[in-house]
């Protein structure tokens, strides 16, 4: 059967088939009535129920990591001043502040002065920790090393929301830090990482400082993408002695795949 052939109804049907594959977003669903189908209610439940699941759920390192990941990578887990999840979700102020302990331990275990250093958040998400970092975070430690950079003792932040990158930025002065964290899960996805990248970071910066790439998972950026991603702002942030609103990353289809070139980078801010 030609194109001519094929009827209207049945080429709007393939087209609808092609999007609705494209994305796991839920689109083009079908009611009953004013409600939706009983399949799609379910899967809206389930996703809900995995969402909440993720932002409530606890990050242990001996449990989450396998032994050899974290014996190779010498992890360690340090808290903020947030004593619980509980109180980690109704008080945001205290997961952008070290507890005195961490900050000892920080200053004992960690090199100063870094090129680059890299720090594990539990965030919103432990299942994006758990799911992304394994990968992402020794492509991470190849690339600085393939620049020759000094790299950070890695370690875990348990209650950590993004501005605790102020306070590990003046313990321990490196030129950049990358916080890779979980993201506030949505119906798509409960495993979605991202990176909050400062250069200098200090008391008083905000989002304005930083950059970020975010959807770092298996349907959104993978983790090669992003971890080439995340060392060309790095690169660009060493050049320019700043970070933040003034640093441009390129869109083009091209400077997403590894080994594009790193000139015209850019940020994408968010709160």
């Amino acid at each position: 059967m030609t194109e001519r052939e094929i009827a209207p109804a049945e080429r709007e049907s393939t087209w609808l088939q092609a999007v609705s594959a494209s994305t796991p977003a839920r689109i083009f669903v079908e009611r009953s009535g004013l409600a939706y189908r009983t399949q799609t209610w379910l899967g809206l439940r389930q996703d809900h129920a995995l969402a909440v699941d993720a932002v409530h759920a606890e990050f242990d390192l001996e449990r989450d990591f396998s032994p050899e990941f974290a014996a190779k990578e010498n992890l360690f887990s340090v808290q903020t001043q947030a004593s619980s999840k509980q109180e980690y979700l109704l008080r945001p102020d205290l997961g952008r502040q070290l507890c005195e302990q961490a900050r000892h331990e920080l200053t004992t275990r960690c090199p100063v002065n870094s090129d680059l250093q890299v720090v594990i958040g539990d965030g919103l998400s432990a299942a994006a920790v758990i799911a992304q970092v394994p990968c992402l975070l020794p492509r991470l430690k190849q690339l600085g090393a393939e620049r020759a950079w000094r790299l950070g003792q890695p370690f875990v932040v348990r209650y950590c929301r993004v501005g605790i990158m102020n306070e590990i930025g003046e313990l321990l002065t490196p030129r950049v830090i990358v916080l890779l964290i979980g993201e506030r899960p949505g119906l798509a996805t409960a495993n979605s990482l991202s990176a909050y990248m400062a250069c200098q970071p200090r008391r008083g910066h905000t989002d304005a400082q930083r950059n970020l790439i975010s959807n770092i998972h298996e349907r959104g950026v993978g983790c090669e993408v992003a971890a080439e991603r995340i060392m060309r702002l790095a690169d660009a942030m060493r050049s320019a002695g700043t970070s933040g609103i003034t640093i441009k990353e390129q869109t083009t289809a091209a400077a997403l795949e590894p080994g594009s070139s790193h000139e015209g980078l850019g940020a994408r801010q968010t709160d």
